[in-house]
């Protein structure tokens, strides 16, 4: 998409991002664009998930007003010397923005930040797609050097996950599970999941992508894309959500859980993690080469999965593994 046609939907849900209606011609002469361009540009956008209603007689409007990502409002609530946020309009996923610029050498401080209104190839675990609908929700990717290499991520997705808890229970007052290895729940719906990708060597420093997809305000039509029960801030929380200050939050808890994980490793967070284990003690099925029943006991040093079953108490690690609630 070219950097006109991208100004000229800005430019639109700036105005149109109040929930009121504004009628097409109204619209064309704030632009400079005919009523066509207008509508075609809408339309667009209704693509990427944004509910727009169009009446005869009236124009425009959104289902919702929505509060757009501003990355001078970001800057200013920041704390002094925090790494750089920068905010993309539609993009192709978060992640593979940060990667892209790690392999043509472009230099990041620990910390940067890099998120969209929207994703057009938003990615889960084991490729799976992420549903990213236009300016409701967080889809947001922080890079991270890990200076002991690739071996020493060992539970980095739980310890990002209790960042999330962390967040959530301070400032929210939400007391949200971290489902392992990678999901984070509340009242047993999924809220938000997490990507963790590496880049280097298992024995030397790294570089690690961390994506996070956070709903916040999930479109009525969520339910046609998405597969398994789910939840959003909006409707889990009594606070007013602003995602400007929620990506600040974001980046502050991580880049604090962060540098205590570089000091420690993963041990410390042991006994966090269970108290925030969304099975914990409870039936699991875990999908693997060979199924697994059992009771799930935690996790060990590593982060791996911890199930008693009828015959022995295994160690399970991620890769392809899921888990999924016992019959």
């Amino acid at each position: 998409m070219s950097k006109s046609s991208l100004f000229c939907q800005r430019q639109l849900l700036h105005y149109l991002a109040d929930g009121h209606f504004y009628s097409g011609q109204w619209l064309a002469e704030q632009l400079g664009i005919s009523r066509t361009a207008v509508a075609n540009y809408l339309n667009e956008l209704k693509l990427h998930g944004l509910e727009i209603y169009s009446v005869k007689g009236r124009g425009y409007k959104l289902a919702h007003a929505i509060e757009l990502l501003d990355a001078n409002k970001i800057k200013k609530i920041q704390a002094a010397g925090s790494a750089q946020i920068l905010v993309q309009h539609i993009t192709d996923s978060t992640n593979c923005q940060l990667l892209q610029r790690l392999q043509a050498g472009q230099g990041m401080h620990s910390g940067t930040v890099i998120v969209a209104e929207a994703q057009t190839a938003g990615r889960g675990r084991r490729g799976r797609l992420w549903y990213s609908p236009y300016g409701t929700n967080l889809y947001f990717s922080c890079y991270w050097r890990l200076e002991q290499g690739a071996q020493a991520a060992m539970g980095l997705s739980l310890v990002i996950g209790l960042a999330v808890c962390r967040l959530l229970q301070q400032r929210y007052q939400l007391d949200a599970k971290v489902k392992w290895p990678n999901d984070i729940y509340i009242n047993e719906k999924k809220l938000a999941g997490i990507l963790v990708e590496l880049s280097g060597q298992l024995d030397a420093a790294c570089d690690v992508v961390i994506g996070i997809g956070l709903n916040v305000g999930m479109p009525a039509q969520s339910n046609e894309h998405i597969e398994q029960p789910f939840t959003d801030l909006r409707t889990a929380s009594t606070q007013q959500i602003d995602r400007n200050n929620l990506i600040v939050q974001l980046q502050s808890y991580l880049v604090s859980i962060l540098q205590e994980f570089n000091t420690t490793g993963f041990s410390p967070f042991i006994s966090e993690f269970n108290q925030h284990d969304l099975y914990a003690n409870r039936q699991v099925y875990l999908m693997a080469k060979t199924p697994i029943f059992g009771i799930c006991r935690g996790v060990d040093h590593q982060g791996g999965i911890i199930i008693e079953t009828t015959q022995s108490t295994e160690i399970y690690y991620g890769g392809e593994l899921s888990l999924r609630a016992g019959e």
